[in-house]
């Protein structure tokens, strides 16, 4: 099939899309883009409407019991300064978020064992009395156990990225985990009624543009309802400190492939994206993208969630970065989303 028909077959019949299609529109050269960001906002505008959701992002602990060789929290990075916030300083920043009108919060932390579920079960529990939110957790590999007890606590979405669906690329990386048991995990929490998200690293080393097709073919056989893709950028106290990162480009690519395939997914634009690139936020909601997830985060902390080097920030204030985001929102003629803007199987949820 040549490009211009798996372009038309995107259009409106892109869920069908094989493996080698797939790979085909993540090969495009440059002069067939303009029209792959044309087929992904369309589909978007379709699939999605126009509304841009905001999720307030909460890092709880850089601490994490996992050596994977790309990240910066890793175990072994023994010059990262670690810390963990207490309940109180949680709580208050979901206050701030839901005051800001933010629909979802999202607890991220390294895979710290200190929030074990009898912890994550308590604040949970706290958030939800105090406000009608969302809450999405980011916490890593947890059992069946575990997550039917944060579920039953009132979670509402799990975020875990397989970060490669190269089962041999996965486990030169992560020497603590299987791809195998990351995709159990995430067929688990479909089951117990989680809203799930996955996503990958672009240019990850050892990667290739067909392991990239794989990631999105993966997302589908999952039925995943959220999506975050973003480049992989060396820190240099890891051991790929010396490798090539990845590029915006690619990322914008896989931003467009994931809206094209996995039509009605959430997918944000992500501070990885935007420490490469200033108008990330920009293009990436012109080519498929339609979440943005401000830090909420105190600010004496937030420097310390240090996956990467330099990432770039919008502000301190989240009052100030919601009014930036919503000027940004409206100038390319869209809006902010109101409620907690989730998706369950095809359906959109209020």
């Amino acid at each position: 099939m040549s490009t211009s028909e798996i372009l038309r077959k995107s259009r409106n019949d892109g869920e069908s899309l094989d493996l080698g299609e797939i790979e085909a529109l993540l090969s495009l050269d440059d002069s067939s883009l303009p029209e792959l960001w044309g087929v992904a906002d369309e589909v978007r505008s379709r699939e999605v409407g126009d509304d841009i959701w905001l999720r307030g992002l909460v890092e709880m602990s850089n601490y994490c019991a996992s050596n994977c060789n790309y990240c910066g929290l890793r175990r072994d990075n023994s010059k990262l300064t670690r810390y963990r916030l207490d309940p109180e300083e949680i709580l208050a920043a979901v206050d701030a978020i839901a005051g800001s009108g933010i629909g979802t919060v999202v607890l991220q932390s390294g895979e710290d064992p200190y929030w074990n579920t009898i912890r994550m079960r308590g604040i949970i529990e706290e958030i939800k009395a105090r406000h009608d939110i969302a809450v999405t957790l980011s916490l890593g590999f947890r059992d069946r156990r575990d997550l039917e007890v944060l579920r039953a606590a009132g979670a509402d979405r799990y975020l875990l990225r397989h970060e490669i669906a190269n089962a041999e690329t996965y486990t030169h990386h992560h020497p603590d985990s299987s791809l195998r048991d990351r995709v159990a995990m995430l067929r688990i929490l479909g089951e117990l009624g989680f809203e799930v998200g996955t996503g990958n690293l672009v240019g990850l080393p050892g990667g290739s543009v067909r392991d990239l097709a794989r990631d999105v073919d993966l997302a589908r056989s999952l039925g995943v309802d959220m999506y975050g893709v973003g480049p992989f950028i060396p820190h240099p106290d890891t051991p790929l400190r010396g490798a090539r990162g990845g590029n915006a480009l690619m990322t914008y690519k896989m931003i467009a492939v994931l809206r094209i395939v996995l039509r009605d997914v959430h997918l944000p634009v992500t501070t990885a994206l935007m420490t490469l690139d200033a108008r990330a936020r920009e293009r990436a909601w012109s080519r498929g993208a339609n979440v943005f997830m401000p830090n909420a985060t105190p600010l004496a902390y937030r420097s310390l969630y240090e996956l990467y080097r330099n990432r770039r920030s919008l502000g301190d204030a989240l009052e100030e970065i919601k009014e930036c985001i919503e000027c940004e929102v409206e100038s390319m003629g869209r809006r902010l989303g109101r409620g907690h803007g989730g998706t369950m199987k095809g359906r959109m949820l209020p």
